[in-house]
């Protein structure tokens, strides 16, 4: 039998279209328990390299014969040794081309809809990671929201569509991921805008972005209106784009809330966090469609592949705005947090300006996966 090398894209697809997949992670026991591609109809194995190194036989009977199997690595060396080994005992199988760190980089851009006037609006989705971003479009302009380090992906996208990047905005001072934002501004020569609040020890240039901000995209009536937001960091700020849709950052999302601590300031920022959750968000329109800056399960991903849903919903079923008790609340999200993401100091202090990685340490500081909420 042969074997051959699955694109990322092609994942991708399969995890959105929630298709049947079997996956053989050949990575070590701690690091696949961290961290793993998540799908909804997705099965795992996890068997460790190095106990296959003599051959893949005492696993023959683990492997299912109605599925589709696919290989995993860290970076595709290893999964490519199994993939054969696995062909060589008549077993049709694929290996992820490039790995997990492959799969930690790739980007679906889905288009969340229209707007009024003309005009799109589309979401990037890190499926490896559980980062989104975005894209507001309109009469050939555009402008770009938390996007990442791989930056090709947007600036691409634009000249796809014909539009002219004019703003890039970061909600906040992200921990978990490097900001492709000064980037692009420095390609395209679009305005970098970031809540002053979270910019008290940058190094560059920007531009503040205050509460209650218009930036007009295009010449139609789209325009984003920022909302101080604070709770994730101090500065975190909301977008309105269109009266239809709010960007959270990682303030909301469809799951969960918000976590306060990467600064090590979560005593402090708790009661910020409550009060934009149940008080700021709750003076807006119960319709505004809720598009954060991560998810944090698989399940929260639509049939379209987009991560999306109404403020009223969420008001209805996320558990974090559903705590009546300030006390629990404050409980809930200063005490039962999960793990802080890898290198989340180096991270910020990089989207800071302070540190200048190069391409492969940048890798490695976001490998794993998002740890920004709390549920």
């Amino acid at each position: 039998m042969s074997f051959k090398a699955m694109k990322s894209q092609v994942l991708a697809r399969k995890v959105i279209q929630k298709e049947e997949l079997f996956i053989l992670d050949v990575r070590n026991n701690s690091d696949f328990e961290d961290w793993k591609i998540e799908g909804e109809n997705f099965s795992y194995l996890n068997v460790p390299y190095f106990d296959l190194i003599d051959g893949v036989e005492d696993i023959l009977d683990k492997l299912p014969t109605d599925k589709e199997i696919l290989v995993v690595c860290a970076k595709e060396g290893s999964s490519v040794m199994v993939a054969e080994m696995l062909s060589e005992q008549g077993i049709n199988v694929s290996y992820l081309e490039g790995g997990m760190k492959a799969w930690s980089e790739y980007m679906e851009p889905v288009k969340v809809g229209d707007l009024s006037n003309g005009g799109e609006l589309y979401q990037f989705v890190r499926l490896g990671k559980g980062c989104l971003s975005y894209m507001v479009v309109s009469n050939e302009e555009a402008a770009i929201i938390d996007p990442t380090r791989m930056t090709e992906v947007f600036t691409g996208f634009a000249q796809e569509l014909g539009v002219t990047v004019k703003h890039v905005l970061d909600t906040h001072l992200h921990a978990d991921h490097i900001s492709g934002v000064r980037a692009i501004a420095k390609e395209t020569g679009a305005k970098y805008w970031l809540p002053p609040k979270d910019a008290g020890e940058v190094v560059f240039d920007y531009q503040p972005l205050e509460d209650g901000e218009e930036i007009k995209i295009g010449h139609t009536t789209i325009n984003i209106y920022a909302l101080y937001s604070p709770g994730h960091t101090i500065g975190s700020t909301s977008f309105v784009v269109d009266e239809k849709y709010l960007l959270t950052g990682d303030i909301l999302f469809i799951d969960s809330i918000g976590r306060p601590d990467l600064a090590g300031l979560a005593e402090d920022w708790v009661g910020d966090l409550r009060e934009t959750l149940y008080h700021r968000y709750r003076e807006l329109s119960d319709e505004l469609i809720v598009l954060p800056a991560h998810y944090m399960i698989i399940q929260e991903l639509n049939d379209d592949g987009t991560v999306a849903e109404k403020l009223g919903k969420l008001f209805a079923d996320n558990h974090g705005l559903n705590i009546e008790s300030e006390a629990e609340f404050r409980k809930m999200v200063t005490e039962n947090l999960p793990p802080q993401p890898n290198a989340y100091q180096e991270i910020r202090q990089t989207n800071m300006g302070k540190n200048t990685p190069d391409e492969e340490k940048q890798r490695e500081m976001e490998i794993g996966p998002n740890r920004c909420a709390v549920r």
